[in-house]
């Protein structure tokens, strides 16, 4: 019925459906238009992870802004005069940028040991190292022991200073939620842009002071720049790279102009029309979907090329037929191996959507619909080009046989305990590299180390006290309002008379040395870099008090005596006194070889209930660590989910296709034992999972089996004559066989192009993915006439 409509619709009509693609192609090429990038953070977590939620309540509540991070190594000494200069030139020509707010420098720093006058006298006019009377030395000294500012804006060595660029915070966008989509995206994309020429003007700027010493930069808006950079440069030479690879491919294969226009043509229209869908659903790609292009020009190929094979093959055969006979007859039998084919990567691709990660979940809807496209452009657009073809122009001089599929042939038929006795070994490798597999990953190596995010963050990371950010909120009980004490009078004469604010009063013992224990705590574990809190600054003030630790009291006055200025800088970060709270900020040392992230989160937890004695309702963690290692602790999840129900799917399919329990093992075991053995190899290899490589087996599995789909369907078709099983894997090895190696080959090399991917996961994504395909092919043209012909599924032969 269907077969028969498609013969009415679209092959006896070919001028109106090359009409009908020619305004398909127009309509959805205006919408190219709107097609978007997205690299922002968001795009790397757990989509509705309530951690993110919190995490930004928690920045609302303490006050976060944007900035951007500079590390800077002069040539010379750093508390040299030439330096000195060096970095205040650095600093006022940054400071001059329209889009920055304010720049903190080691030169910044209030020097409060650098005075003997009294405290309060130096709270309200601190000197700096630009100060021209102050002891540098002294000052610098100061720096580097101060618990505060040591291995924040300088390395424990003294060599490398820290330069914080903090950003004017953009004009919001007023009423967000009465405007609609276009305009909530045309304000992100104006962001975009803006960050995008902060960042070529502060680099400019670097370049300018390349000769005073070595100089990085880093923070979110670079990466989030430079990831957009990776994306458009993926998505380019990707493009490009697998197109033109396809060219020769097709040229190698077929000799013929017209067999690399056509399908050529397939291939830029399905693409076209999948771009400007994305542009009109507002589909924004990000560096996980950045390969979707070169995908769907490697798995459209992979359609035409078994087209293409088929229909050459019934013309030598049929040589008395006409151009739509022999379209009509390719058509008929190709149409159910290729719709169930595209059906089960189809699977594949739908699986991911289940992972909980935003950007894979929107990859497998990407490819999904891409492939539907693919599928729906091969069936059209193929078919009506060869009708309007001349004869003699698609016909091929000679047909040659593939040596290579005749020895995998050969194989098959007198090698068989060869093949069983590999594959046994295949598979226990497998389950010993599954069983190494982790998920322990980190950030910085998902970088090559050429680049400048990854020299940036390692420096940050092994000098300015770690990169990833930790935050542990201390919430304290409610109490009734405490009754002064008589010793509160000896320090109403500190405040001034006006002062009605009970803020001072909220510095108790017991607030004080739960902030102390669990910040040293913290302190003492080796994964972690900097730690910041209020117990920070009263190390400082304990140091400025000639080493006289300050009562609760004393804290209390002081609080309300500081200027609003130094306030707002270094404790309202840390405090919040109307919601009775303290924020303990930290950063992991992110490089660290055996950082093991779940397990030091664990650790934490137990121990600020074990050995501190905090309740679970006192305490909670925030940060970008969280967000990581939630992400990090969804792939194995993710992994199983989707490998499951890939299997499951594809087993029911090939039940539904072969109706025949025996078959349809026999069709997934070899792509199921690839796929696995792909897994083991990482894991062998100690490669941690990560975005990328979870997808590798469901992905694997739903191409590889589309090898299977049409070695079977044929087997059993020229089987029915035949009735011989050597013979018919001779001849299926020498038609079918040669089409799965021209695709395989050309999947497996148009993987291989992700490796000029700046983005390590993708780099691991093509080049795993790639192999995977290689060892698929082999089975499938080994393993899988094998079991046939040990099982004999359609019966013994005459």
């Amino acid at each position: 019925m269907l077969a028969h409509m498609y013969q009415n619709i679209i092959l006896k009509n070919p001028k109106a459906i090359l009409v009908l693609l020619i305004i398909t192609i127009i309509s959805f090429g205006y919408y190219t238009k709107d097609f978007r990038l997205d690299a922002s953070s968001e795009t790397l977590l757990i989509d509705g992870d309530p951690d993110l939620a919190y995490l930004k309540e928690v920045s609302e509540r303490y006050g976060s802004r944007e900035f951007l991070i500079l590390t800077y190594t002069p040539n010379e000494g750093m508390v040299t005069d030439t330096s000195i200069n060096n970095l205040l030139s650095l600093k006022y020509k940054i400071q001059s940028l329209n889009w920055v707010h304010t720049v903190v420098t080691l030169l910044d720093v209030p020097l409060l040991s650098n005075s003997d006058a009294p405290l309060q006298e130096r709270l309200e006019s601190f000197r700096t190292l630009k100060d021209e009377d102050v002891d540098k030395e002294r000052g610098f000294k100061e720096i580097l022991n101060s618990p505060v500012f040591r291995n924040f804006v300088i390395s424990e060595d003294g060599k490398t200073s820290g330069i914080i660029v903090y950003i004017k915070q953009s004009q919001k966008l007023i009423n967000i939620d009465s405007k609609s989509k276009s305009e909530i995206e045309n304000y992100k994309d104006q962001i975009k842009k803006q960050n995008h020429q902060n960042i070529l003007e502060i680099r400019q700027v670097i370049q300018s002071y390349d000769d005073v010493g070595k100089i990085y930069l880093g923070g979110i808006p670079m990466i989030a720049d430079d990831m957009m950079t990776f994306i458009k440069s993926d998505i380019v030479v990707f493009g490009i790279g697998v197109l033109l690879f396809i060219i020769v491919t097709l040229w190698f294969v077929f000799r013929k102009i017209i067999w690399i226009i056509v399908p050529i043509s397939s291939c830029v229209l399905s693409v076209v029309i999948m771009i400007g869908l994305l542009g009109l659903m507002g589909w924004k790609v990000t560096v996980i979907s950045s390969n979707f292009i070169a995908l769907m020009l490697i798995l459209t190929m992979a359609m035409n090329i078994h087209i293409s094979t088929r229909f050459l093959q019934i013309k030598k055969n049929s040589p008395s037929k006409n151009n739509f006979e022999i379209v009509s007859l390719t058509t008929k039998k190709m149409f159910w191996p290729i719709f169930y084919t595209a059906l089960t990567t189809i699977l594949a691709f739908l699986s991911l959507i289940f992972s909980e990660i935003r950007p894979i979940i929107d990859f497998g809807w990407m490819m999904t619909f891409g492939l539907i496209t693919s599928f729906i452009i091969t069936f059209t657009l193929l078919p009506t080009f060869l009708s309007f073809a001349p004869s003699e122009n698609i016909s091929l001089k000679k047909e040659q046989n593939s040596k290579f599929t005749s020895f995998l042939g050969s194989l098959s038929i007198n090698r068989k305990n060869a093949i069983f006795s590999t594959t046994v070994i295949v598979i226990i490798l497998s389950i010993i590299g599954i069983s190494k597999l982790e998920v322990e990953n980190s950030f910085i190596n998902y970088f090559n180390k050429n680049t400048e995010i990854y020299k940036g963050m390692k420096l940050i990371d092994e000098e300015l006290g770690g990169t990833t950010p930790l935050e542990v909120i201390l919430k304290f009980p409610k109490k009734e309002k405490e009754q002064k004490s008589p010793e509160d009078d000896e320090f109403e004469d500190w405040g001034d008379e006006n002062d009605k604010s009970d803020d001072k009063y909220w510095f108790t013992k017991d607030k004080i040395d739960r902030i102390a224990s669990v910040h040293k705590y913290l302190d003492s574990l080796p994964e972690i870099g900097k730690v910041l809190s209020f117990s920070s600054i009263i190390d400082v003030a304990t140091q400025l008090n000639n080493n006289k630790p300050l009562g609760t009291l004393e804290m209390g006055v002081l609080y309300s005596k500081i200027p609003e200025s130094i306030k707002t800088e270094i404790i309202d970060p840390y405090l919040s006194i109307e919601n009775n709270e303290a924020r303990i900020s930290l950063r992991i040392i992110d490089s660290q070889e055996n950082l093991r992230r779940n397990d030091l989160i664990n650790k934490i937890n137990f121990d600020l209930k074990d050995k501190i004695g905090l309740e679970e309702s006192e305490y909670q963690l925030a940060g970008v660590l969280i967000l990581f290692n939630n992400l990090l602790q969804s792939l194995f999840k993710s992994q199983i989910l989707t490998l499951g129900l890939v299997m499951i799917g594809i087993s029911i399919m090939f039940l539904i296709l072969f109706r025949n329990i025996k078959l349809s093992l026999i069709g997934v075991v070899p792509n199921f034992i690839a796929a696995f053995f792909i897994l083991g190899i990482i894991g062998l290899l100690e490669i941690p999972l990560d975005m990328m490589t979870i997808t590798i087996a469901a992905i694997t599995i739903g191409i590889a089996v589309d090898n299977s789909i049409h070695y079977i369907y044929r087997f059993k078709e020229e089987f029915n004559s035949i009735k011989d099983y050597n013979k018919t894997i001779k001849l299926c090895h020498s038609t079918v066989g040669v089409a799965i190696l021209n695709t395989s080959i050309t999947i497996v090399f148009g993987f291989s192009i992700l490796v000029l991917s700046k983005f390590i996961p993708t780099i691991y994504f093509g080049m795993f993915t790639g192999l995977a395909m290689l060892l698929a092919m082999i089975s499938v043209l080994t393993l899988l006439p094998a079991l046939i012909l040990i099982i004999k599924p359609f019966g013994n032969s005459d």
